[in-house]
């Protein structure tokens, strides 16, 4: 399994949930292989603090029920440009735990 991954053109590491996280800004993806072999995203977020937010993720176990196996992340330090990549990626891979915000940020394709 290779230690980077490309979403929507931008390259995110790849976490198991449990690892050391540094107390740094970010988007975050929890994501599972298909049979094909490719990541699928079970749901994105950003937050302030990958160290603060992931290990007690509310979205974690649901995500897990749905297969998510790993947190891809990625250091995003100004929350603009946080909350356009969040949103993008959310509007381009239609996650279905990122319910409400997906409704908000319906696919333009």
């Amino acid at each position: 399994m290779s230690d980077t991954v490309n979403w929507a053109g931008r390259e995110f590491s790849v976490h198991q949930q449990t690892a050391d996280w540094n107390d740094v800004e970010g988007v975050y993806i929890f994501s599972v292989l298909n049979s094909q072999n490719r990541w699928v995203a079970i749901y994105v977020g950003q937050t302030d603090s990958f160290r603060n937010r992931i290990p007690r993720h509310e979205a974690w176990n649901p995500a897990v029920q749905m297969g998510a196996t790993h947190v891809h992340a990625t250091v995003v330090p100004q929350v603009v440009e946080r909350d356009r990549l969040e949103r993008s990626l959310i509007a381009t891979y239609q996650p279905p735990l990122n319910v409400q915000l997906r409704q908000t940020y319906p696919n333009r394709a």
